[in-house]
């Protein structure tokens, strides 16, 4: 991992990733990329490992694409562009299906791609000061390989206003679209963390990423096929009462006491 990104985990197993370009407001280029996505499946795979928390060194989240990055993109062929563009459909992928929770700790402002690395965090928490912004047509573009992220997260109707306006938005006004879930002053950024990270560490862990597969499969099922829709899910539920996890979890409520995976024991 190069030095672009910076790695913390503390005792508890969250994990702290933070883009590490602050004097280029942590913009990233295809180095980035492919570190960043092999962080994270590194992380996906590691079983110590309870949240990941994504974030920005300095005063800025994320500006989105290098300019070099962009420099060198113009050169490009259109098979090479689309090459390089699958790069970074796989870290949105990597990223929105990540096994782990996912905060975004949303430092300062957000634009271009950067908004697409939100929409993929399951939990999207901003500093007041903060403003996010989807710039692509102000350059020719759009914001095509994050659209299915953005457009799941706030909407076909936003989508249209944003994408094509290309306004740049407060903390508070991409909480009220479903972009961000909460907004605080930026002194009390950490603590609002904090209070997220707390509630995903008393779930279980396996409950949890079966969680975020049940929200997509859900929201990606035939409409027309609810019959097998009912079973998948009596399924699942029946698969996890019966688990290790699941029997800890019902045990310890019924027995009124902690469960293992509060304490960082292991129950499966």
């Amino acid at each position: 991992m190069s030095e672009n990104i910076l790695l913390n985990t503390d005792e508890r197993g969250v994990a702290t990733v933070t883009l590490n370009r602050p004097d280029k407001r942590n913009a990233f280029g295809d180095e980035l990329i492919s570190d960043l996505t092999m962080l994270l499946n590194d992380l996906d795979g590691d079983e110590s490992i309870r949240v990941v928390v994504l974030t920005g060194a300095g005063d800025t989240f994320s500006a989105g694409a290098d300019l070099n990055w962009m420099r060198a993109m113009a050169g490009y062929s259109e098979q090479e562009n689309f090459e390089d563009a699958l790069k970074l459909a796989k870290l949105m992928e990597t990223l929105d299906r990540l096994g782990k929770p996912t905060v975004a700790r949303i430092n300062g402002h957000a634009f271009g791609g950067a908004v697409g690395l939100v929409a993929c965090c399951d939990i999207a928490l901003a500093s007041k000061k903060a403003r996010l912004c989807l710039s692509e047509v102000r350059l020719g573009l759009v914001p095509a390989v994050i659209s299915p992220y953005v457009i799941a997260a706030i909407g076909q109707r936003h989508a249209r206003r944003l994408f094509l306006t290309a306004e740049a938005i407060s903390a508070k006004a991409a909480r009220k679209i479903g972009l961000v879930h909460a907004v605080a002053k930026p002194e009390e950024l950490d603590e609002l963390v904090e209070e997220q990270v707390d509630m995903l560490l008393q779930a279980g862990p396996h409950a949890i990423a079966e969680a975020k597969r049940l929200v997509q499969d859900v929201a990606d099922a035939d409409p027309q096929r609810r019959d097998e829709l009912r079973r998948s899910t009596a399924a699942l539920i029946a698969r996890l009462r019966v688990s290790l996890e699941g029997q800890e979890g019902l045990g310890a409520f019924l027995e009124k006491r902690p469960a293992a995976w509060t304490s960082r024991d292991k129950t499966d």
